[in-house]
């Protein structure tokens, strides 16, 4: 159960961490807005993430992901999640988000609707659905053995790590308000990118090596 919710935080945590149009949403209206409507939108991402996951889980085990099949495929699945984890990376890595970091209009929206501006905004990102499956492979998370209540399990820890995440984000813009500089933003996802394409490097690694034929 501690695994669980370990890689439930980690997963959340990092899925949420590129800054994407919802992360250069979320410092835009904590910039603008204040730390609340940043916050807001934040959670607008959470509850949509937590969707997501539930669907990639839903659509691994669609798939035939069953203990015998992952124990018979454990390399191949593994190598195939952390490719997906590389190309991903790959994509982050070379993001500029500081280009699409604009003035948002200076009337203020309800808190209702920046939290499904955002809720929308996540969900409408068919690349995350892959992501996450991709992330259940490369961490073995999906157990179709297991009852259906751990991957709730693992489904709120996902949702708990990436709050956390915006928690940090609208933190630290807040209080670095007057020393903003988007530059910081591109060499994040530099760091975010490398680890992502890191951990599939080491996914591909560990996944030959279990002497499994992938082809």
């Amino acid at each position: 159960m501690i695994y669980i919710i370990i890689k439930g935080l980690f997963i959340g945590f990092l899925s949420s961490a590129p800054m994407g149009p919802v992360g250069m949403l979320c410092v835009q209206r904590t910039l603008n807005e204040g730390r609340k409507n940043g916050l807001i939108t934040g959670i607008g991402a959470v509850v949509g993430d937590m969707l997501i996951a539930l669907l990639a889980i839903i659509a691994a085990l669609g798939m035939g992901f069953s203990t015998e099949f992952i124990q018979q495929h454990e390399g191949p699945l593994k190598v195939i999640g952390s490719i997906v984890l590389i190309v991903f990376g790959y994509v982050v890595f070379n993001k500029n988000p500081s280009k699409s970091l604009t003035k948002l209009k200076e009337n203020k929206i309800s808190s209702w609707k920046v939290f499904i501006s955002s809720f929308f905004l996540t969900i409408s990102n068919i690349a995350t659905l892959f992501l996450y499956i991709a992330l259940f492979a490369r961490f073995n998370v999906i157990d179709a053995d297991k009852p259906f209540g751990y991957d709730l399990i693992s489904i709120l820890f996902i949702g708990i790590g990436a709050f956390l995440w915006w928690l940090l984000v609208t933190y630290l813009v807040s209080k670095l308000r007057s020393h903003f500089n988007p530059r910081g933003l591109q060499i994040f996802n530099k760091i975010i990118g490398s680890l992502l394409i890191l951990l599939g490097v080491a996914g591909i690694i560990t996944g030959t090596l279990m002497g499994i034929d992938i082809f």
